[in-house]
């Protein structure tokens, strides 16, 4: 696993990832976010890492643009400009929720090592994901 830290775009899938993603035309961006979270939400059986390791970093370009969401400041993280995707919320906590169960490489190998600050790191994306209840919500000013 070419991985130095913990952020969603810390290994060389997520940043190979997002070198795709920043070839791709702008119209295809939008797609190819929905696409890698969709093949590992959809995914049956074990799930490998690369596939993991994409949706983490879909997922994170997703939980970017919420409120709570931290900002996509790794240098691997893409360099082009990433379209709306707050509508993509669902898919991306499908997601996650499908890279934090039992039958995930990714979760078996960063059981092996520093697991605690990695499923912080997911529980914060997971948390920006989460449309929040209309009353928790800052008013207008």
């Amino acid at each position: 696993m070419g991985t130095w830290d913990i952020g969603p775009f810390d290994n060389d899938t997520a940043a190979d990832w997002t070198g795709a993603l920043d070839d791709a035309s702008a119209d295809a961006r939008r797609d190819l976010v929905l696409a890698a979270l969709t093949r590992a939400a959809e995914t049956t059986g074990f799930l490998d890492s690369e596939i993991g390791e994409e949706a983490v970093a879909a997922a994170a370009l997703v939980a970017a643009q919420c409120p709570g969401g931290d900002p996509v400041d790794s240098a691997y993280g893409p360099r082009q400009p990433v379209p709306d995707l707050t509508g993509l919320r669902a898919p991306a906590l499908r997601a996650l929720d499908r890279v934090l169960t039992e039958e995930s490489e990714l979760l078996e190998l960063w059981a092996e090592s520093d697991s605690a600050s990695w499923k912080a790191a997911m529980d914060r994306l997971r948390a920006a994901l989460t449309p929040r209840p209309a009353a928790d919500r800052p008013t207008p000013g």
